[in-house]
């Protein structure tokens, strides 16, 4: 009786501050519990226990980890349930390994039921290359997409720190080690090798797309100068299949899963979100960071 008293009492002194605490208390008791779903493999549309499913895969944003997508692959390709996937993406592009990893999951994904990509505003570079090994790949007329090939930037701060009286010292166990650092310019020999490096990973870029289109490599080849070109100039070289919406692809998708009517959408992957940033409803950034010695290749 005394701690209903004393409940009370603090509820009417404190309304503001009790409030707070059963707003932070039903938003852990719901982190919780989504939580549990997610760690069963549900997710929101998966709920019903009749009808056709098929599943989203979201590209989205710079592609600097593959982690959650090529997981959420993984077990959309696991469920026996989902029928198809169709794979939105919403990429200007990315890191290369990251991007090769997502096309060989969409890769094996394909080989075991039917996947359509469709092209938001961007599906450029990495994420013409994530995608490409789709079944059919749709874009709007104005999509901007392709963009096939790679870029190396850095920069130095030689005549910078000259101008301070500054003088940097790197030492190296190799002539190359230091190929990148902002402390020093590119020799010959070491812009050469990147020129060689940079070659070899445009090379690879041109060869899957070639291999996931069928195309003919000089084809491919001579369209892969970094040009960014729209959905509609992208169909007439072939780069994709058809030009429609995301809700024409699906439309596209269902037939190819002999699924008529309605089907179940189980879409990821799931974005987990601070419980604070929940709480909050603050804005998440992500801060990305180059490579040792401040260079980086992506596909962009």
């Amino acid at each position: 009786m005394r701690m209903e008293e004393t409940k009370t009492r603090f509820s009417q002194r404190h309304p503001l501050l009790f409030g707070v605490m059963m707003i932070i208390l039903a938003v852990a008791l719901i982190s919780g519990v989504m939580a549990f779903f997610r760690s069963m493999g549900w997710t929101p549309g998966s709920f019903s226990m009749s009808g056709d499913k098929i599943g989203v895969v979201h590209v989205e944003g710079m592609i600097l980890d593959s982690t959650d997508v090529v997981s959420w692959i993984h077990s959309l390709e696991k469920d026996d349930s989902i029928k198809g996937v169709l794979l939105r993406v919403n990429s200007p592009g990315g890191a290369i390994a990251p991007s090769q990893e997502i096309y060989q999951a969409v890769t094996e994904l394909n080989a075991a039921k039917p996947v359509v990509a469709s092209y938001g505003s961007v599906a450029a570079s990495g994420g013409y290359y994530a995608s490409v090994p789709s079944r059919l790949i749709f874009a709007n007329p104005g999509s901007i997409t392709a963009s096939i090939g790679v870029m190396a930037e850095f920069v130095t701060v030689t005549e910078a720190m000259e101008k301070l009286g500054i003088k940097p010292e790197v030492l190296t166990t190799g002539k190359y080690k230091a190929a990148g650092t902002p402390m020093r310019e590119l020799s010959y020999e070491q812009r050469e090798q990147m020129q060689g490096l940079m070659m070899d990973l445009h090379e690879q870029f041109v060869d899957d797309v070639a291999a996931a289109r069928t195309m003919d490599r000089a084809r491919v080849a001579a369209v892969a100068d970094g040009r960014a070109v729209s959905g509609r100039q992208a169909l007439a070289l072939g780069l994709i299949d058809q030009l429609g919406s995301m809700s024409q692809a699906v439309d596209r998708l269902k037939e190819l899963c002999e699924i008529d009517g309605e089907a179940v959408v189980v879409e990821g992957p799931i974005e987990d979100v601070p419980l604070i940033q929940e709480i909050l409803g603050a804005i998440h950034f992500d801060i990305s960071s180059s490579l040792p010695q401040g260079w980086t290749f992506s596909y962009k």
